[in-house]
Formats: C-alpha cells, sequence, structure tokens
C-alpha cells in the first residue's frame, strides 16, 4: 500500500514538473519569437515642436528664427507627404495594372478566388501600411 501512495505521488510530481516545463518552454518560445521574429515598430517620427525646440535650444535660436525654422519645417513635411501620396497612387495603378493582367489569364472559376485573395491582402495592408 505505502509502495503504490510513493508512485502515485511520483507520478504526480513527474507530471506537475512536466507542465511547469512546457509551461516555461512555450513562455520562453513566445518571448523569443516576438522578440526575434515580432514585428518592432520604428521610433515614431518627432513632431514639429519637439525639432523646433530642440533646435532652438541647441542653436540659441531667436523666436523669429524659431518660427521661420518652424514653417521650413512645415513646408518640408508637407512636400515630403505629397511625395509619398504621389508613390503610393503610382503604386496602387501598378498594382491593379499587374492584377488586371493575371485576371486575363485566370478561368471564369478562378477570378473569383483571386480577387477574394487580394481582398484579404488589400484589407491587410489598410491595417498595417508599412507591408507594402
Amino acid at each position: 500500500m505505502a509502495n503504490a501512495k510513493t508512485r502515485s505521488e511520483a507520478a504526480v510530481l513527474v507530471l506537475i514538473v512536466f507542465l511547469l516545463g512546457a509551461i516555461a518552454g512555450a513562455t520562453a518560445n513566445h518571448l523569443w519569437g516576438e522578440r526575434v521574429w515580432g514585428k518592432q515598430l520604428p521610433p515614431s517620427p518627432p513632431t514639429r515642436e519637439q525639432i523646433v525646440d530642440r533646435m532652438t535650444k541647441d542653436l540659441s535660436l531667436t523666436p523669429d528664427q524659431a518660427k521661420q525654422f518652424g514653417d521650413i519645417v512645415d513646408d518640408t513635411r508637407s512636400k515630403i507627404h505629397a511625395d509619398y501620396a504621389a508613390a503610393d497612387t503610382e503604386r496602387d495603378s501598378l498594382r491593379h495594372q499587374g492584377r488586371d493582367r493575371i485576371r486575363a489569364i485566370l478561368t471564369p472559376d478562378q477570378r473569383p478566388k483571386f480577387d477574394a485573395i487580394m481582398q484579404k491582402i488589400d484589407e491587410e495592408r489598410k491595417r498595417d501600411p508599412s507591408s507594402h
């Protein structure tokens, strides 16, 4: 009787150790995966105010210079955003041309499946713009 009790206690102990090892391994794998393969967000660009404040301090800008500096930052950023918008428009146009060419080689049965796949890809792109 004592021998059977000892065996069952040992079996329970082995099971507990196994489960703790599995939990520790899964946690370590998850953390490692996030660190190595996970998406790491790039630092957000500094705001206009942060840029102007930093340069005002570092360069000892006068209030007039700081205002002009801020205006230049605003103008430059708006031009950069316009440039990106134009590139996005051209990229979308090329993407649609490619899809139209692919649709032309597909059968009528394949086209709806292709469109559904492309719709999922477009939704993912909207959620994560950095993926295109």
